[in-house]
């Protein structure tokens, strides 16, 4: 029992509470958002997994927090392993969700299913900033590059082949590019990235590689005499402008949205609950949710800007970039200007999986926040990576 208070004492001195504090305060948020987005069909039910998941978030971020992340890192290639195994499951274990993609694990002792794609965004993170580490003085060598782009697209290749996920999919390649900047790549890398996509992208476009469902859905929102399904993506995009506008300043009121109560926008408690914000908080409530995650967004730059070595700076670049990422896509999603992709908004969407992968990863930046840099690292921290953080 001493051990465990003297454990209690340690984490609340040297863990990253403000961190935490802000993930369950956005966290809590949403909760009382889904339930009044999932009110016309009752609620009680996703309130209860969402609170459950929140305690398990919490346990894991306290976990990881007290884990030196550098022992996990040093198991890479069983983090590699696993991740390809447990994406690969999905292809004889995998049930469609919502979305009609082939991207969730039911397993009846949870209460709530697994988004193998979520959670291998964690470890993913970690396996690229340990290889770019090994790197760190010839980051730039056909070798590091080519491996850890070779480690992106098998992961990506999973998710699109097996699940049809092209949202994660895109999310990883955010992450991965992201993290290669910071690193300190050279950007004729990224030219020449760039010239292969630009070459790619066409010839997948004609050859019938990305079929005419797909490219609908990625031009729904510049082109208006698109509409993929005829009643799902460009409902959802109109509905999503029409709950945003609707709320105006100040919003119609918490559990008063007259579009949110009737339940008219499909996975309003999900993908879109940033419209629902809108319409019941107004542009006070989008602006306070938007600081809340750019606050939780910034703390882990700054965590990284202060860690004990350049993995750990990439690493809380990843989760940071990662976060970011996510932000971007589904607000845009929400605005019309981006197209529907199935990506959440971390914290605040309905998601049992989604939750508990949010403090996972914020839990291995509290990690590092909790062994900072001595006066003496910066002689081993690369100018590059330096320059690009401050």
């Amino acid at each position: 029992m001493k051990r465990f208070f003297s454990a209690v004492g340690v984490f609340l001195r040297s863990a990253d509470i403000p961190l935490l504090i802000m993930c369950i305060c956005a966290t809590v948020f949403g909760i009382v958002m889904i339930s009044s987005a999932a009110a016309y069909q009752g609620a009680a039910h996703y309130v209860l997994i969402q609170s459950v998941a929140l305690i398990i978030g919490i346990v894991g971020f306290i976990v990881l927090t007290l884990i030196d992340i550098d022992i996990i890192a040093e198991r890479w290639d069983l983090l590699l392993i696993f991740s390809v195994l447990f994406l690969g499951s999905l292809y004889f274990f995998g049930v469609q969700g919502n979305s009609g993609n082939k991207s969730w694990l039911r397993p009846s002792f949870l209460p709530f299913g697994l988004q193998p794609a979520e959670i291998c965004k964690v470890f993913y993170v970690i396996i690229l900033a340990k290889l770019l580490s090994r790197s760190e003085r010839n980051v730039n060598s056909i070798w590091s590059v080519g491996r850890a782009a070779l480690i992106t697209l098998v992961l990506m290749g999973e998710i699109m082949v097996i699940s049809g996920d092209d949202g994660s999919a895109l999310a990883y390649a955010a992450i991965f590019v992201i993290m290669m900047l910071c690193a300190g790549v050279n950007f004729a890398w990224f030219g020449l990235g760039a010239a292969a996509l630009a070459v790619a992208i066409p010839y997948a476009w004609q050859s019938g590689l990305i079929d005419s469902y797909q490219k609908a859905r990625l031009m729904l929102p510049y082109d208006a005499t698109i509409d993929p399904t005829g009643q799902t993506e460009r409902y959802q995009m109109r509905l999503s402008q029409i709950y945003i506008g609707g709320g105006q300043l100040t919003g119609q009121g918490l559990y008063a949205g007259n579009q949110t109560q009737a339940g008219t926008l499909p996975e309003q408690h999900t993908d879109f609950i940033f419209s629902v914000i809108g319409e019941e908080l107004g542009m006070i409530g989008c602006i306070a949710c938007m600081l809340l995650l750019l606050a939780i967004i910034i703390r882990c730059f700054y965590v990284g800007y202060k860690a004990n070595s350049y993995m750990n700076r990439l690493i809380c670049v990843g989760m940071g970039g990662m976060l970011l990422f996510q932000v971007c896509i589904n607000i845009g999603m929400c605005l019309g200007v981006l197209p529907i992709i199935g990506l959440t908004l971390p914290f605040f969407s309905y998601g049992g999986s989604s939750i508990v992968t949010m403090f996972a990863a914020v839990g291995v930046v509290s990690g590092i926040h909790m062994r900072p840099a001595p006066d003496s690292s910066a002689h081993y921290l690369r100018p590059p990576i330096q320059t690009r953080l401050v």
